[in-house]
């Protein structure tokens, strides 16, 4: 196993205060030919080794934020297996054909974007850098994708949308027990520019994060949630964050609430969280203008399956009637070429991005944008893949089973 990156883009410096100020290695520039349909040639290796990059990210950190970030549900064994499911499929090569032009360019929900990796929702990042979600957008927008905001950050709704500047956005939100504050929310989200709703479902109660127990995970005094009630922040700093999800979300929720969300607004609804075929099916016919496979990064519920194993069937279940994402365990740019050959329209990391973050501000969350666009593109060119609307089922096999 490597311990450092063998061509960091990043340098990052171990702190014990707050990661605000990071130590930055300016980065070998890209050629505009990164970054435009039909570029040219893939370019030199830069490897990131996304190991020592999470240990860089915990002494950062903290062990309290590292707790918070990093844990699963009871005893973390769907933590791994999201993980290990995408090594469960082999990539299959075309030979011979001209690769000297390779192409991440693909759209989502009718937005292009300049590769198929959108960033997750994921809360409180200011636990992570000072600039917390703002760095991660402008990060993202830098890098031509799509950044997806948790309804739990520590930055408003409406300032986030600010710091895109312009790039497509989406808010991840819940129903809430007050039926008008996820209304006023919505309303709140359409206003400020975002351009779809992502619902997450498969948290009707908090898994057990034994971890978040153990590490006395709690909302810091310094910090909020601004877009919940102030009540929401002052039990997150007492309680810790389980305690929101007793208190704000509701456990009574049905594909009727997905209806009526989507009724509220004219932008997409994404339901995220799932995992069988039926419940894609369904939450298309109350309304929903896509999917995103989840298992909420391992926190929930430590025995589902892996989003590796449940996404072709979920994507057949949907038929393409809608756009299909996933997300859970995807670390390598080689894994998104394996879940886009499965039928994912893109995926979503999570993880990765608040690593990046808390070890290399947004210069951190950009060098990690890079270095999935730059490889995905040697992966492409090494599978015979010239552009993203040419990767389909052939190009992935399943790791035979050892008997």
């Amino acid at each position: 196993m490597k311990t450092a990156c063998s061509v960091p883009l990043v340098s990052f410096r171990t702190r014990t205060s707050h990661p605000s100020r990071p130590t930055i290695r300016p980065m070998a520039p890209y050629p505009p030919s990164a970054y435009t349909l039909g570029a040219g040639p893939v370019l030199a290796p830069k490897d990131m080794d996304l190991v020592a990059l999470e240990a860089s990210a915990r002494g950062a950190l903290g062990e309290m934020a590292y707790a918070y970030y990093s844990g699963g549900a009871e005893e973390g064994r769907l933590l791994t297996e999201n993980t290990s499911a995408w090594q469960r499929y082999h990539l299959v090569p075309k030979v011979l054909v001209d690769v000297s032009e390779i192409s991440t360019t693909t759209t989502v929900l009718g937005e292009e974007v300049m590769v198929p990796v959108i960033i997750a929702p994921t809360a409180v990042q200011r636990l992570a850098s000072l600039e917390g979600e703002l760095a991660t957008a402008r990060a993202a927008a830098l890098s031509g994708t799509v950044m997806t905001l948790s309804s739990l950050s520590s930055t408003p709704l409406q300032d986030v949308a600010s710091a895109g500047q312009g790039a497509p956005q989406w808010m991840q939100i819940y129903i809430l027990k007050d039926r008008a504050r996820t209304k006023a929310m919505v309303e709140q989200v359409a206003e400020s520019g975002y351009k779809a709703l992502v619902l997450t479902v498969d948290a009707p109660v908090s898994g057990l994060r034994s971890h978040e127990i153990r590490g006395g995970v709690h909302l810091p005094d310094d910090l909020e949630l601004p877009n919940l009630a102030n009540a929401s922040a002052a039990r997150a700093q007492r309680d810790g964050f389980m305690a929101v999800v007793s208190q704000e979300f509701d456990p009574s929720i049905t594909f009727d609430d997905v209806s009526w969300l989507a009724g509220l607004t004219d932008l997409p609804v994404l339901v995220k969280g799932v995992a069988r075929g039926s419940d894609a099916v369904s939450s298309l016919s109350a309304g929903a203008s896509g999917i995103v496979v989840s298992n909420h990064g391992g926190r929930q519920l430590d025995d589902a399956p892996a989003t590796a194993t449940v996404l072709p069937s979920v994507v057949e279940a949907v038929a393409g009637r809608a756009e299909v994402f996933v997300d859970g365990g995807v670390r390598r740019p080689s894994d998104v070429m394996k879940a886009l050959s499965l039928g994912a329209n893109a995926v979503l990391i999570g993880r990765p991005v608040l690593w990046a973050l808390a070890a290399g501000g947004q210069d951190g969350v950009t060098g990690l944008l890079e270095w999935f666009t730059h490889e995905l593109r040697r992966t492409m060119a090494l599978c015979g893949v010239r552009s993203i609307d040419e990767i389909d089922a052939s190009f992935t096999q399943r790791v035979p089973t050892s008997t």
